[in-house]
């Protein structure tokens, strides 16, 4: 009975911990993230006021306070790109940037399509819903993707909807599927929900889900 016990308790505080660990690892991922790119300016104010105040440098000598500081300096960047952006003046230096970026060839390549990719997640489809449910890695099983893009197949005139599949719980991995936009199913999903899906692994998710569409119910009866 005690071992029962023992194991039923041990159980439970798994179950707890399980979501506080998931919740920490991303976090942890996101920070690391921001504060690795401003690491270098961080390290290298640190150094100029150690050399300015030997004292203050023994003080702030500190791999948490050089992660922090990068942190902090981050946040501020973006804070004021995002400011810039929403100013004419500042748009227009990006819009240099963006021109200068395009004569690279391979960093035209990656900046060129990541940037595409965040302002495509940011608007909306016309025709097509953006949160959907695909069969994936195959018929039965459903996977929640981003439609980024549709397109016309030739010879057949078919809409093919570009489609990208997150991972989880980190979704900033994942893969990109081609599927035909009649076996797509659309759902009534925000992103913030679709978000909070893949990376809770499903735990946060709605009672119901759309059913697929009336073509694909009846393939595997016109199949048999």
């Amino acid at each position: 009975m005690k071992r029962l016990r023992i194991k039923r308790y041990l159980f439970t505080g798994l179950l707890t911990f399980i979501p506080l660990w998931v919740t920490w690892v991303v976090f942890k991922f996101v920070l690391s993230m921001l504060a690795g790119i401003g690491t270098p300016l961080a390290s290298a104010l640190l150094t100029t006021l150690s050399s300015a105040t030997p004292w203050a440098g023994m003080v702030l000598n500190n791999a948490w306070i050089t992660f922090v500081v990068a942190l902090l300096l981050t946040l501020g960047v973006l804070y004021v790109l995002g400011w810039l952006a929403n100013r004419v003046i500042g748009q227009r230096l990006i819009d240099g940037f963006d021109a200068l970026l395009a004569r690279i060839p391979l960093v035209q390549t990656i900046y060129g399509g990541t940037k595409k990719l965040m302002a495509v997640l940011q608007q909306k489809p016309s025709g097509v819903q953006r949160v959907v449910l695909i069969d994936f890695p195959r018929r039965g099983m459903k996977v929640v993707g981003f439609v980024t893009r549709v397109m016309t197949e030739e010879g057949t005139g078919r809409e093919m909807a570009a489609v990208y599949i997150p991972t989880t719980p980190n979704p900033t991995g994942g893969y990109l599927e081609v599927v035909p936009v009649d076996e797509l199913t659309p759902t009534d999903w925000t992103m913030d929900q679709a978000m909070a899906f893949i990376i809770s692994g499903g735990a946060v998710a709605p009672d119901t889900l759309p059913a697929p569409p009336a073509a694909l119910r009846a393939a595997p009866q016109d199949a048999e």
